[in-house]
Protein backbone atom coordinates (compact mmCIF):
# COMPACT_ATOMS: atom_id res chain seq x y z
CA UNK A 1 0.00 0.00 0.00
CA UNK A 2 3.02 2.11 0.35
CA UNK A 3 3.65 1.88 -3.32
CA UNK A 4 0.03 2.17 -4.30
CA UNK A 5 -0.11 5.39 -2.41
CA UNK A 6 2.97 7.34 -3.60
CA UNK A 7 1.80 5.61 -6.91
CA UNK A 8 -1.39 7.79 -6.36
CA UNK A 9 -3.31 4.35 -7.30
CA UNK A 10 -6.70 5.60 -5.45
CA UNK A 11 -6.88 8.80 -7.60
CA UNK A 12 -6.39 6.55 -11.10
CA UNK A 13 -8.43 3.77 -10.29
CA UNK A 14 -11.30 6.69 -9.51
CA UNK A 15 -10.19 7.88 -12.94
CA UNK A 16 -9.99 4.62 -14.68
CA UNK A 17 -13.24 3.86 -12.80
CA UNK A 18 -14.69 6.31 -14.99
CA UNK A 19 -13.86 4.76 -18.34
CA UNK A 20 -11.64 8.06 -18.34
CA UNK A 21 -8.09 8.42 -19.80
CA UNK A 22 -7.16 11.40 -17.04
CA UNK A 23 -3.99 13.26 -16.69
CA UNK A 24 -0.89 11.95 -15.62
CA UNK A 25 -0.63 12.43 -11.99
CA UNK A 26 2.92 13.51 -10.42
CA UNK A 27 4.39 10.20 -8.63
CA UNK A 28 6.65 9.75 -6.41
CA UNK A 29 9.41 6.94 -5.49
CA UNK A 30 10.46 5.26 -2.17
CA UNK A 31 13.86 6.21 -3.28
CA UNK A 32 15.27 8.90 -1.09
CA UNK A 33 12.24 9.39 0.62
CA UNK A 34 11.60 9.33 4.57
CA UNK A 35 9.23 7.57 6.82
CA UNK A 36 8.16 7.78 10.01
CA UNK A 37 7.01 4.41 11.83
CA UNK A 38 5.34 4.40 15.16
CA UNK A 39 5.62 1.31 16.88
CA UNK A 40 9.06 -0.48 16.28
CA UNK A 41 8.32 -4.04 17.82
CA UNK A 42 8.50 -6.87 14.84
CA UNK A 43 5.77 -5.41 12.26
CA UNK A 44 7.92 -1.99 12.65
CA UNK A 45 11.49 -3.21 12.19
CA UNK A 46 10.54 -5.55 9.71
CA UNK A 47 8.95 -2.99 7.52
CA UNK A 48 12.48 -0.97 8.05
CA UNK A 49 14.23 -2.95 6.47
CA UNK A 50 11.87 -3.50 3.94
CA UNK A 51 12.13 0.16 3.39
CA UNK A 52 15.39 0.53 3.90
CA UNK A 53 16.60 -2.08 0.71
CA UNK A 54 13.76 -0.22 -1.94
CA UNK A 55 16.03 2.41 -1.37
CA UNK A 56 14.34 4.89 1.48
CA UNK A 57 16.58 7.65 2.04
CA UNK A 58 16.11 7.75 5.63
CA UNK A 59 13.25 5.61 8.32
CA UNK A 60 12.70 6.97 11.96
CA UNK A 61 11.12 4.81 14.59
CA UNK A 62 9.05 6.50 17.56
CA UNK A 63 8.43 3.86 20.84
CA UNK A 64 7.94 4.12 24.15
CA UNK A 65 11.15 3.84 24.97
CA UNK A 66 12.98 5.31 22.18
CA UNK A 67 15.62 2.17 22.48
CA UNK A 68 17.35 1.98 19.02
CA UNK A 69 16.61 -0.73 17.15
CA UNK A 70 18.56 -2.22 13.41
CA UNK A 71 17.05 -0.94 10.09
CA UNK A 72 16.39 2.85 11.92
CA UNK A 73 18.35 5.46 11.46
CA UNK A 74 17.08 6.79 14.42
CA UNK A 75 14.52 6.08 17.44
CA UNK A 76 13.07 8.57 19.15
CA UNK A 77 10.60 8.39 22.65
CA UNK A 78 6.81 8.68 21.47
CA UNK A 79 6.74 11.67 24.32
CA UNK A 80 9.23 13.61 21.96
CA UNK A 81 6.81 13.78 18.83
CA UNK A 82 5.84 17.23 18.77
CA UNK A 83 9.79 18.09 19.26
CA UNK A 84 10.77 16.18 16.74
CA UNK A 85 8.54 17.31 14.29
CA UNK A 86 8.47 20.86 14.86
CA UNK A 87 12.56 20.08 14.59
CA UNK A 88 11.82 19.86 10.86
CA UNK A 89 10.81 16.25 10.40
CA UNK A 90 7.20 16.83 9.63
CA UNK A 91 8.01 19.08 6.01
CA UNK A 92 10.16 15.92 5.26
CA UNK A 93 7.99 12.46 5.92
CA UNK A 94 6.16 11.24 3.00
CA UNK A 95 5.23 7.87 5.11
CA UNK A 96 3.90 7.57 8.74
CA UNK A 97 3.27 3.72 9.63
CA UNK A 98 1.94 3.16 12.64
CA UNK A 99 2.28 -0.18 13.85
CA UNK A 100 1.47 -0.65 17.67
CA UNK A 101 -0.95 -2.75 19.65
CA UNK A 102 -4.65 -1.78 20.79
CA UNK A 103 -3.81 -0.66 24.64
CA UNK A 104 -4.74 1.86 26.82
CA UNK A 105 -1.72 3.85 26.61
CA UNK A 106 -2.02 3.74 23.01
CA UNK A 107 -5.44 4.74 22.36
CA UNK A 108 -6.02 8.38 20.36
CA UNK A 109 -1.67 8.16 20.18
CA UNK A 110 -2.45 10.02 16.47
CA UNK A 111 -4.39 12.91 17.75
CA UNK A 112 -5.82 15.49 16.30
CA UNK A 113 -2.68 17.70 17.10
CA UNK A 114 -0.67 15.54 16.15
CA UNK A 115 -2.39 14.66 13.03
CA UNK A 116 -2.34 18.64 12.52
CA UNK A 117 1.46 18.31 12.51
CA UNK A 118 1.58 16.79 9.78
CA UNK A 119 2.41 17.70 6.38
CA UNK A 120 0.28 17.78 3.05
CA UNK A 121 2.49 15.33 1.98
CA UNK A 122 2.53 12.65 4.31
CA UNK A 123 0.35 9.22 3.98
CA UNK A 124 -0.62 7.54 7.01
CA UNK A 125 -0.66 3.91 6.92
CA UNK A 126 -1.96 1.63 9.74
CA UNK A 127 -1.88 -1.53 10.46
CA UNK A 128 -1.82 -1.84 14.67
CA UNK A 129 -5.44 -0.98 15.99
CA UNK A 130 -8.16 1.44 14.73
CA UNK A 131 -8.42 3.16 17.93
CA UNK A 132 -4.70 4.37 17.67
CA UNK A 133 -5.67 7.17 15.69
CA UNK A 134 -8.42 9.83 16.60
CA UNK A 135 -10.11 8.43 13.31
CA UNK A 136 -12.47 11.65 12.70
CA UNK A 137 -9.67 14.04 12.53
CA UNK A 138 -8.17 11.57 10.14
CA UNK A 139 -10.90 11.94 8.31
CA UNK A 140 -11.46 15.60 8.26
CA UNK A 141 -7.40 16.01 7.30
CA UNK A 142 -8.10 13.53 4.15
CA UNK A 143 -11.38 15.79 2.65
CA UNK A 144 -9.41 18.89 3.77
CA UNK A 145 -6.19 17.58 1.98
CA UNK A 146 -4.07 18.52 4.87
CA UNK A 147 -2.81 15.32 4.24
CA UNK A 148 -1.81 13.43 0.99
CA UNK A 149 -3.91 10.16 1.70
CA UNK A 150 -4.32 7.34 4.08
CA UNK A 151 -4.31 3.21 3.99
CA UNK A 152 -5.98 1.75 6.59
CA UNK A 153 -6.18 -1.92 7.82
CA UNK A 154 -7.67 -1.46 11.14
CA UNK A 155 -10.45 0.78 12.19
CA UNK A 156 -13.24 1.35 14.64
CA UNK A 157 -15.67 0.06 14.92
CA UNK A 158 -15.12 -3.42 12.82
CA UNK A 159 -16.94 -3.86 10.98
CA UNK A 160 -16.96 -0.74 9.35
CA UNK A 161 -20.61 0.16 8.97
CA UNK A 162 -21.80 1.01 5.39
CA UNK A 163 -22.78 4.39 5.86
CA UNK A 164 -19.32 5.44 7.90
CA UNK A 165 -18.18 8.29 6.49
CA UNK A 166 -14.27 6.79 6.59
CA UNK A 167 -15.71 4.54 3.09
CA UNK A 168 -15.98 8.17 1.19
CA UNK A 169 -12.26 9.93 2.69
CA UNK A 170 -10.69 11.37 -0.48
CA UNK A 171 -7.38 9.07 -1.34
CA UNK A 172 -8.02 6.60 1.47
CA UNK A 173 -7.89 2.46 0.84
CA UNK A 174 -9.82 0.68 3.17
CA UNK A 175 -9.22 -3.53 3.95
CA UNK A 176 -10.91 -5.21 6.33
CA UNK A 177 -8.15 -6.37 9.09
CA UNK A 178 -6.77 -8.96 6.37
CA UNK A 179 -3.26 -8.01 6.09
CA UNK A 180 -0.61 -10.71 7.32
CA UNK A 181 -4.16 -12.60 8.11
CA UNK A 182 -3.56 -16.31 9.16
CA UNK A 183 -5.14 -17.09 5.18
CA UNK A 184 -1.17 -15.98 4.42
CA UNK A 185 0.57 -19.02 4.12
CA UNK A 186 4.24 -17.43 5.76
CA UNK A 187 2.10 -16.72 9.11
CA UNK A 188 0.46 -19.67 9.49
CA UNK A 189 3.68 -21.28 9.02
CA UNK A 190 5.91 -18.96 11.36
CA UNK A 191 2.91 -19.52 14.19
CA UNK A 192 2.70 -23.04 14.20
CA UNK A 193 7.29 -22.70 14.22
CA UNK A 194 6.60 -20.31 17.21
CA UNK A 195 3.73 -23.05 18.89
CA UNK A 196 6.16 -26.31 18.10
CA UNK A 197 9.21 -24.50 19.63
CA UNK A 198 7.32 -23.14 22.50
CA UNK A 199 5.79 -26.62 23.16
CA UNK A 200 9.68 -28.21 23.42
CA UNK A 201 10.81 -25.42 26.17
CA UNK A 202 7.55 -26.17 28.16
CA UNK A 203 8.28 -29.80 27.91
CA UNK A 204 11.69 -29.28 29.18
CA UNK A 205 11.14 -26.33 31.76
CA UNK A 206 13.02 -23.97 29.55
CA UNK A 207 11.83 -20.14 29.01
CA UNK A 208 9.44 -19.72 26.09
CA UNK A 209 10.18 -17.28 23.42
CA UNK A 210 7.52 -14.68 22.17
CA UNK A 211 5.82 -14.71 25.49
CA UNK A 212 2.91 -12.09 25.64
CA UNK A 213 3.08 -9.30 28.86
CA UNK A 214 -0.69 -9.35 30.55
CA UNK A 215 0.10 -6.27 32.01
CA UNK A 216 1.43 -4.34 28.78
CA UNK A 217 -1.35 -6.13 26.58
CA UNK A 218 1.33 -7.19 23.57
Amino acid sequence: VTLMLLRRMPEYLEITGRHEWGEHLAIRSLEESTIAVIGTGDIGRNAAKRYKALGAKKVVGFSRSGKQRDFFDDVFRIGEFERIMDGGLSDQIDVLLLCVPGTPESEGLLSKERIALLSEKTFVINVGRGAVIDQDALIEALNEGRIAGAALDVMYPEPLPADHPLWNARNCIITPHCSGDMGLKHSVDTTVSIFCENLKRYASGEKLINVVDTAAGY
